[in-house]
């Protein structure tokens, strides 16, 4: 593993059941038996290979995922939050343009009258309904665009954050610019494989949604193509696919009610109501746009930073990258 190299796919000296001592480093202590305290460090998981960054280097816990992502944000909060407002606030001007000037209007289904013929009504219906899956439309590739960029600018962070390494701005997008191209792609392939499967019938969307869920940063991080990084999540995950939903399922729920929490004060303000209607007009949109790129601000490097978190522990957990890791950072 290197900076200019990439997080290399498993070698296979670092299993997890090697014996051989880390070159350069003491040999850490074996972990106790299952129930029993730990010799020099009490009752809890053994130490591994020490904390260089914001996560210890051994496999982790629900906790100490969330926990990681949460101090991911504070060790750079310029770096997470500044990008993240940037691509909010980009993503919020294209959408409230969308929903401004392409958006039905409403009234004129309502200023019909009752003299209207139901083919005008009809056709007013068929325009209101075309104009709603343009801006649906629109606003899905926005975002798909938008996420791209961040989830992968904020797992190159995310991975100088576990070495205990400082970052700028130029250094993480250098590094992270080559990649954009083929993450988009597998974020398209990614999305239309969990959209399909969910068209069809909601288990083979979920269980795709989980089994690729780890891509991103596979793809980022071991700066592979496109299929090699889908099927790296689909190894890294199978065994785990029930962990690994758990972890994205309650990551994924507590960005919802955090953005939800966020998002009400301000369509309240606006003269709509908690479940999303706000009045047509400039203002109203405004204020809503606000709301909602201030919760994303904070919500969408958190679940970025799960997701990468999660591919950590998993190669941690199936590939012994605790060492790799461990000498990369300088601790073993």
């Amino acid at each position: 593993m290197s900076d200019t190299g990439g997080w290399a796919g498993p070698d296979p000296k670092d299993r997890p059941d090697d014996a051989t001592p880390p070159a350069g480093g003491p040999i850490p202590p074996a972990p106790p038996p299952p129930g029993a305290p730990h010799q020099q460090y009490g009752w809890g998981p053994p130490p591994g290979y020490g904390k260089p960054g914001v996560i210890p280097l051994r496999p982790l816990s629900v906790s100490e995922i969330l926990d990681g992502a949460i101090a991911t944000m504070r060790r750079h909060p310029g770096l997470v939050f500044g990008s993240s407002a940037v691509v909010a606030v980009v993503a919020a001007v294209l959408q409230l343009l969308a929903s401004r000037y392409l958006l039905p209007d409403v009234s004129a289904l309502q200023n019909l009258g009752p003299a209207a013929t139901d083919q005008q009504v009809q056709n007013a219906a068929l325009k209101a309904l075309g104009d709603t899956g343009l801006v649906t439309g629109i606003a899905l590739i926005i975002t798909v665009l938008t996420q791209t960029f961040l989830s992968g600018f904020l797992t190159v962070v995310i991975g100088k954050s576990v070495l205990g390494r400082p970052v700028t701005f130029a250094e993480a997008m250098a590094e992270a610019r080559p990649r954009f191209l083929p993450l988009l792609g597998a974020t398209i392939v990614y999305s239309l494989a969990v959209g399909f499967g969910s068209v069809l019938c909601l288990i083979p969307g979920i269980w795709l949604f989980t089994l690729l869920g780890l891509t991103t940063p596979a793809l980022v991080l071991e700066r592979g193509r496109v299929g090699e990084s889908l099927s790296r999540s689909r190894q890294l995950v199978s065994g785990s696919w029930w962990r690994c939903f758990g972890i994205l399922l309650l990551a994924g729920l507590i960005a919802t009610v955090l953005q939800y929490l966020i998002d009400i004060p301000f369509r309240l303000l606006a003269g709509g109501t908690i479940t999303g209607e706000v009045p047509a007009g400039w203002g109203g949109l405004l204020v809503v746009a606000l709301g909602q790129v201030i919760a994303l601000t904070i919500v969408q490097p958190f679940a970025a930073n799960t997701t990468a978190l999660l591919y950590i522990d998993q190669r941690m957990r199936k590939e012994g990258m605790d060492l790799q890791l461990a000498r990369a950072a300088g601790t073993a």
